[in-house]
């Protein structure tokens, strides 16, 4: 492997053992036998590398959840949405350190433009390959770059953001995966009842 690529399995490695806040340079070059200058070279700061370390986890991540989230092709949009936020529950335990080390990081990059940016970068990019998941789930034609797709990734990506926090901060409190999509098939049965009948009719 490269330098670089040496430095983000490093990375990778200390962001899930000690955490992003307690990351240190030495520990960076012992863990991946390189040296400090290679830091600066490749990614600008210990920053930028801890960063683009995270952005590859997340990527893989959404990469994962993506691929769960169109594994049955008869699936309609919202049994998609449905399936990416109980795979992501079921996730966290995994991902907590890593999760965690996300939150102390985006803390450090609201007082750094340049670490600020390449979150942005990241979202951005994120943001993108959702909206293309959502065009295609809709089957219509509809351009990912359609900015009702781009509106429907964010709201994708809020909940997943919104949900990760929430485990975090309660994990015993969260919902489960299988409470979620009760939930949610419930409020979608209410909201938009089968034709020939209104919210306020018998069953």
């Amino acid at each position: 492997m490269s330098h670089r690529d040496d430095l983000l399995a490093a990375a990778r490695h200390l962001l899930e053992e000690k955490g992003y806040a307690h990351i240190t340079t030495r520990d960076l070059v012992a863990v991946s036998g390189t040296n400090l200058a290679s830091i600066g070279y490749h990614f600008g700061s210990k920053a930028g590398l801890l960063n683009a370390a995270i952005g590859e986890v997340f990527e893989e991540w959404t990469q994962q959840l993506a691929e769960l989230a169109m594994a049955d092709p008869t699936a309609s949009p919202v049994e998609r949405g449905h399936v990416t936020w109980a795979a992501l529950l079921g996730s966290l335990t995994r991902k907590r350190k890593l999760l965690l080390s996300y939150l102390e990081a985006l803390a450090q990059a609201e007082r750094t433009p340049v670490l600020r940016e390449q979150f942005a970068g990241q979202y951005r990019a994120c943001r993108s390959r959702v909206s293309a998941l959502v065009a295609e789930s809709l089957g219509d034609g509809t351009s990912a770059e359609d900015p009702r797709c781009r509106a429907v990734a964010s709201f994708v990506i809020a909940v997943c953001d919104g949900l990760s926090v929430q485990w975090l901060l309660d994990s015993e409190d969260a919902p489960t995966a299988e409470e979620l999509m009760a939930g949610l098939m419930s409020m979608w049965s209410v909201s938009f009842p089968p034709a020939g009948k209104t919210g306020g009719d018998p069953a």
